[in-house]
């Protein structure tokens, strides 16, 4: 008999074209709905048809939040999966497939393909799996027959029942096998009215909760779920949606709507954002908001293009020529995608710099549930004003944030120009105006101090080895650091990134030793660290394309820490 306790790892491998994210759509929702914590996640390869792609799911009686390595369960659609995955396999993962094509032992047999062909279509293999899986977890089957006759019902009535029909057999297989292997997990009925949403679906919102009403990109993965989310809403919140030709039109477009009262975001990736960057110069150069979603993934050049990194940390800091401010912002949580997304147009109004959201593709791409957010305090923050006759766009002051108007709000004349100019906004060569205006734009960075988000401190306050990451390594860090259970180690966390939050300061002056934990090559925040506060550091790097597990974060941690 094989027990599986209540943190279940489920692991789906098949070629693309198979199927996986319909499974993947359909038993999230079904699990959570019937009471279970879920936490999904998924590799692919950059193809249409072919190549080995796998979806993770894991389901528990507790909120999950983060990749596990260990496989439970295993289905094989094809052949390869199992060297794919091999890495992840040990003696206690029960593999589920098709004895006849896929070499692997002990497995039980279930030849999904030749049933799905059996019942009509080898389509119909994902359905099958689904009906499977819920029937080894003993769900309720007229839940489930409601569930999938919801989901096809406006698909006909023929592929509907036909659906249907091989759900029950799935149910049925599924039942079978939960005689010999027993899965201990207990539902929570508070979890079914709770939200399951994406990375890239809490981007987009938090976008229009901040007052974006216009966002144009061109589309590259992974930052192409943020336009597809805004342009399924754009009717609903009367948002305009653009995909442009290219990247240099996107930038330049976007600091055309500020500049005429909009609201905008771009959304885009590394080598997309690469060909923004004299756009960008020309926002800090006019002291134009701007809203950036980077969504980061393996470089240089197209990479791995369906794969993470954190490795545009250094793009976003130092792109552009010359020197002007800006403000680097990375969610650590779905939470956070959203609540931060919101935070960052006030934020690009507020100090009229351009603000950059970096995610990368894991976080994009992963969803679980989540309490529905308290969204009561939020507001859109404006902050232009309406012109005077005598109204000067780039006019001094003590922050170096000029009182900004817009075109036809008001009698002045909102006068912007790439070259440097005066307070008017007019074309000079001043050398004393010149050093006044950097020195202007610049100093826009001690203002921000009071906005600037300090990290998260997680652990004993009597700390001496000091953990910090970044962005999307929050929750494997946070679970692998309460398995290692080690009460001289915390965990600080960067939510913001630049300007530097100067409260960190005393966090890194306590500690005996620090590990800076990233997903790039070159430890990047780490860099940072020590250009900002001489913060001397090692580190924990992995740059394959993969984003860490939490024991693998538990191994490489430990390991510092003897």
């Amino acid at each position: 008999m094989t027990i599986l306790q209540d943190d279940l790892t489920i692991v789906l491998a098949g070629e693309a074209g198979q199927g996986l994210q319909t499974i993947e759509v359909l038993l999230t929702s079904l699990l959570k709905n019937n009471g279970y914590h879920v936490y999904a996640t998924k590799e692919y390869m950059s193809r249409v048809r072919g190549g080995m792609n796998s979806t993770t799911l894991r389901i528990a009686s507790r909120r999950v939040c983060a990749l596990r390595e260990k496989i439970d369960l295993l289905i094989p659609l094809h052949p390869n999966a199992i060297p794919h995955l091999q890495h992840r396999l040990t003696d206690e993962t029960v593999v589920i497939g098709d004895q006849s094509t896929i070499d692997y032992r002990p497995m039980i047999h279930v030849p999904f393909l030749k049933l799905a062909n059996e019942m009509g279509n080898s389509v119909y293999a994902n359905i099958l799996a689904v009906g499977m899986i819920a029937g080894l977890l003993k769900i309720d089957r007229e839940k489930c027959v409601q569930f999938i006759d919801r989901h096809f019902s406006g698909k006909g009535e023929e592929v509907k029942n036909n659906n249907l029909a091989v759900l029950h057999k799935g149910l049925d297989i599924g039942a079978g096998l939960a005689a010999s292997i027993v899965i201990e997990l207990v539902g929570d009925a508070g979890v079914a009215g709770e939200i399951l949403i994406t990375g890239g679906d809490a981007v987009a919102f938090g976008a229009l909760a901040g007052g974006c009403n216009y966002l144009c990109a061109y589309p590259m993965s992974p930052s192409t779920s943020v336009l597809n989310a805004m342009a399924a809403f754009s009717k609903q919140f009367g948002v305009i949606v653009e995909q442009v030709e290219d990247e240099v039109g996107v930038v330049n477009m976007a600091i055309g709507a500020w500049y005429a009262g909009a609201r905008a975001m771009v959304t885009t990736s590394g080598g997309g954002f690469a060909l923004m960057t004299e756009g960008l110069s020309l926002a800090g150069m006019i002291e134009s908001p701007l809203v950036i979603h980077l969504g980061q993934r393996p470089g240089p050049a197209t990479g791995l293009p369906t794969r993470t990194e954190q490795g545009d940390l250094s793009l976003a800091l130092y792109a552009g020529h010359g020197a002007f401010p800006r403000i680097i912002i990375a969610p650590r949580n779905i939470e956070e995608a959203f609540f931060l997304s919101q935070r960052a147009f006030n934020l690009a109004d507020k100090y009229q710099v351009p603000v950059f959201i970096l995610t990368d593709q894991y976080l994009v791409d992963t969803y679980y549930n989540t309490p529905c957010w308290e969204m009561d305090d939020l507001k859109v923050e404006k902050h232009f004003i309406e012109t005077a006759a005598d109204y000067r766009r780039h006019i001094f002051t003590a922050s170096g944030i000029s009182p900004r108007g817009l075109p036809g709000f008001g009698p002045g004349k909102v006068c912007v120009d790439s070259d440097e100019h005066d307070e008017g906004g007019y074309i000079t060569e001043n050398m004393d105006i010149r050093k006044k205006m950097v020195e202007k734009r610049l100093s826009k960075t001690a203002a921000m101090v009071n906005d600037i988000l300090p990290p998260q401190l997680t652990g004993p306050p009597d700390f001496e080895t000091l953990v910090i990451g970044w962005g999307s390594t929050y929750p494997a860090l946070a679970e692998a650091l309460d398995r290692i259970g080690n009460g001289k180690l915390a965990h600080l966390h960067f939510s913001w990134l630049y300007p530097p939050a100067q409260e960190a300061a005393r966090y890194l002056a306590q500690a005996k030793k620090i590990v800076v934990v990233e997903n790039n090559a070159t430890g990047q925040f780490a860099q940072l660290l020590k250009l900002t506060m001489d913060c001397q550091a090692e580190n924990i790097l992995k740059y394959n394309g993969l984003p860490f597990s939490v024991e693998e974060l538990v191994r490489e941690i430990s390991a510092h820490c003897d």
